[in-house]
């Protein structure tokens, strides 16, 4: 891979944007182990059930599915093992203190590599009521519903 790559995405975390209003993103490195990397780069993640928690001082993300490598053989290590997410102590103290007001919590939003590292961007978020949802699929319909009508003048 080159190093003038800027980012190459591997897993994207459309629940998220449907489950949460997100207020703020923070890209964070991960600590992976080398067959981790390698299936990563195969595009071989998924981040859909994943969660962030901040236990003493340090952040971890569970549920972070990396499937083994194929040719990893005794390397390969679980595929659900927590991965520690890295930060700078002052961005941990922040989130921590996001994280004590009411209903926000840390979802990972997308996994990618960027500058041949594998980054992982979570966002501070703030759970969505039912009728939240629904009005947001009612602005999509509408939005797809113009944008129909549009098309079919423009022809």
């Amino acid at each position: 891979m080159a190093k003038n790559e800027v980012m190459k995405p591997v897993a994207n975390n459309k629940k998220a944007y449907h489950d949460y209003f997100i207020e703020d993103k923070i890209e964070c490195g991960i600590a992976l182990h080398g067959t981790e990397v390698k299936s990563l780069r195969m595009g071989k993640c998924s981040i859909k059930e994943a969660f962030i928690r901040i236990e003493n001082g340090e952040v971890f993300v569970y549920g972070m599915h990396v499937s083994p490598y194929e040719k990893g053989n005794i390397f390969n290590k679980d595929p659900l093992r927590v991965k520690k997410l890295l930060l700078h102590r002052q961005e941990i103290n922040k989130l921590v203190g996001k994280i004590k007001e009411k209903g926000y919590t840390l979802v990972p939003l997308q996994v990618y590599f960027s500058h041949g590292k594998a980054k992982v961007e979570i966002g501070l978020a703030r759970g969505k009521k039912l009728y939240d949802k629904r009005e947001d699929i009612a602005k999509k319909d509408q939005r797809r519903e113009m944008e129909r009508t549009f098309k079919v003048k423009n022809m």
